[in-house]
């Protein structure tokens, strides 16, 4: 913590010393507003600031919880003098595309911290959001032959509504719902979104139009970029942090990813030529496997062919044949896809706790 007692208890909280933890720094971008860790010396001085991209980032090349923070710190971090006008900072955040600027004395002691959120006193977002609310839930037969998925309750409400409302806690207020399967009791319980403050528009597939397809029926108008998610997951993913994210690498599309461990129930062989060296006895695998999110840029869109099938693998696949960068956003939040009986059962013991 550093040595200034004039510091309030907000900035105090998303301080933390060189010496700490990966761990510390996400504690400190979690429970402070500006979403930011400034790593200070003993001091207060600032020698590095951690964002959420900068943990996802370092997640991605090994560095773990436990690993020092200095590993995924950024050392020469922008920041606003003591003595800036306050739209001197606006015009520099909002040029630069900065979310969060330190401020520091003329010994480059902290001493505050603006973010472009508070300086344009606007708290809505103008991204879309679809959610993805067609598909049949076949493997939940027979829960969903009198419901769509995304209305089976979890924690006394529906799991999209769940959903949405996650999102209306983080600024987005104009949303598409595609629909397909009982589309009809969705968009009953759901309605025109004023229920929510929101505005809740439908992409109704008279056929099946695969995980990306129903995309293609958005109105030609996007400006910003389509945050598109499953109507069966939950999470507790920070929106904002995907966006920026998103933003920082100047992607083209994100793709939400989750760790996941991949056991091989045999001893897996190991062999140089025709030698054995080795045998690992059911060895586990972490892998990368889509979370079922994303961020697509306006342009994006355009790929999707009008009124026919087209899955996210190909959308994908479309992208990257444009020569256009994909991103990767490693989800260390709580995430279930609720595909399956024991999914839906586990979400509910899970609900009360992570959702309170």
């Amino acid at each position: 913590m550093p040595k200034n007692p004039t510091l309030s208890n907000a900035l105090k909280d998303i301080c933390i010393q060189e010496s700490a933890g990966v761990r510390d720094a996400i504690t400190a971008i979690e429970r402070g507003a500006p979403k930011i860790a400034l790593v200070v010396d003993s001091d207060g001085h600032l020698v590095g600031t951690v964002t959420d991209g900068d943990v996802r980032r370092g997640f991605l090349s090994g560095i773990g919880v436990d690993n020092p923070v200095v590993q995924v710190m950024n050392k020469t971090p922008a920041t606003a003098s003591h003595k800036d006008r306050t739209a001197t900072i606006l015009a520099r955040m909002s040029e630069e595309g900065f979310r969060q600027m330190p401020v520091v004395d003329d010994q480059r002691r902290v001493v505050g911290i603006e973010t472009l959120a508070n300086l344009q006193q606007d708290q809505t977002r103008d991204n879309v959001v679809v959610l993805m609310a067609g598909g049949l839930g076949e493997r939940l037969q027979p829960l969903t032959d009198d419901r769509p998925k995304p209305l089976l309750e979890v924690g006394n409400k529906p799991i999209l509504e769940s959903t949405l409302e996650s999102f209306v806690d983080s600024g987005f207020r104009h949303f598409f719902l595609s629909v397909n399967y009982k589309r009809e009791m969705v968009e009953a319980h759901f309605g025109d979104g004023s229920r929510w403050g929101v505005t809740i528009e439908y992409l109704r597939e008279d056929q099946p139009l695969g995980t990306a397809g129903a995309l293609g029926l958005l109105p030609e108008t996007q400006t910003d970029p389509v945050v598109v998610m499953n109507g069966d997951i939950l999470t507790k993913v920070d929106f904002d942090h995907l966006l920026n994210y998103h933003a920082e690498h100047g992607a083209f599309a994100t793709v939400g990813v989750r760790e996941y461990d991949l056991a091989v129930p045999y001893g897996v062989v190991e062999v140089e030529g025709h030698r054995l060296t080795g045998i690992r006895e059911k060895p586990v695998f972490p892998v990368l496997v889509n979370a079922g999110i994303y961020v697509f840029d306006p342009e994006a869109i355009f790929l999707i062919p009008k009124a026919e099938r087209c899955d996210i693998p190909q959308l994908i696949d479309a992208i990257l044949a444009n020569k256009k960068e994909i991103s990767v956003f490693p989800i260390r939040e709580y995430w279930i896809d609720i595909g399956q009986k024991d999914d839906l059962a586990r979400a509910k013991g899970d609900f009360s706790t992570v959702f309170r």
